[in-house]
């Protein structure tokens, strides 16, 4: 099943999206697609998908962001697959590394300010960043259904709702500059999501799935999810060894080799661009930048 959140009336709704495209209304079950995760409500959404005579949106409403206003900031992982962080560590922006220690031997763990979440098609800021260094990263992202703390990795999929696409954009000056990573990627807009939540069962297993990133059409990441240096399970039970995770969370799990900083010399966003980051069934994410 795809949630999505949209609006109409002036108000962000939860709903579904059907194979025909249309929206199926969930406002009636709870305000959010935040509180139908936190309501474990799937069986009663299933049921009203599949009932002829139930509400639908409007047949323009614009898509936000599925989680548009999370309850925290949005968990990331750096340097998460092997090319990406040799790239990373070669570039010169990476103001916390050191010679041979490209290739992290734990999870880098960071975050993203709930205030830099915003939907497909919406504006990213790129002139908050006064360096013009701005990048792209495409990535899936995990979201948390049943929550807990200190989950062990072999049943950490129990705890997993479903999965929708992040593109962690980053001011890489900032990022370098501060020798940590949330001054450079936390600014406003600076994290487009969606453009569904796909629950965990139409996934099955997500090491199938494939991150494909473009730049006004060019093709800059393709990469399994497989890549993985540490899988999902291992990130939950990470980041959940001595932090509650929370339903709703969100966990962004690192982004391929092809960000522009990987080039030389970098090839950096700049005004009217766009960048799209595909991962089948999830969707297309697309964002220009001004």
């Amino acid at each position: 099943m795809k949630l999505v959140s949209y609006v109409a009336d002036g108000a962000v709704r939860p709903g579904a999206l059907r194979d025909d495209g249309r929206i199926v209304d969930l406002g009636g079950l709870a305000p959010s697609v935040l509180a139908l995760i936190a309501g474990d409500a799937l069986d009663r959404v299933r049921a009203l998908v599949s009932d002829p005579a139930t509400r639908l949106a409007p047949s323009a409403a614009p898509i936000v962001a599925p989680i548009p206003e999370p309850r925290r900031n949005i968990f990331c992982v750096g340097k998460n697959y092997r090319e990406h962080a040799l790239e990373f560590g070669g570039s010169g922006f990476d103001g916390g590394a050191k010679g041979g220690d490209e290739i992290p031997e734990a999870p880098i763990i960071f975050t993203k300010a709930t205030t830099s979440v915003v939907g497909p098609f919406a504006p990213v800021l790129g002139w908050l960043d006064p360096d013009g260094q701005v990048d792209y990263e495409g990535e899936l992202a995990v979201v948390i259904g049943r929550g807990g703390r200190a989950i062990a990795a072999h049943d950490a999929m129990s705890h997993v709702f479903g999965y929708t696409i992040v593109n962690d954009i980053t001011a890489r000056g900032a990022q370098k500059r501060h020798k940590q990573w949330l001054l450079g990627k936390g600014l406003d807009t600076f994290c487009p999501m969606g453009p569904t939540l796909v629950t965990a069962d139409e996934i099955g297993d997500p090491a199938g799935l494939r991150v494909i990133t473009h730049v006004n059409g060019e093709l800059r990441q393709d990469a399994p999810v497989s890549d993985l240096i540490f899988d999902i399970p291992a990130l939950i039970a990470a980041i959940s060894q001595g932090i509650s995770l929370l339903p709703g969370d969100v966990i962004a799990t690192g982004t391929p080799a092809g960000v522009g900083i990987g080039f030389s010399p970098p090839r950096f966003l700049a005004a009217n661009d766009i960048v799209s980051v595909r991962i089948d069934p999830i969707g297309t994410l697309e964002n220009p930048i001004h």
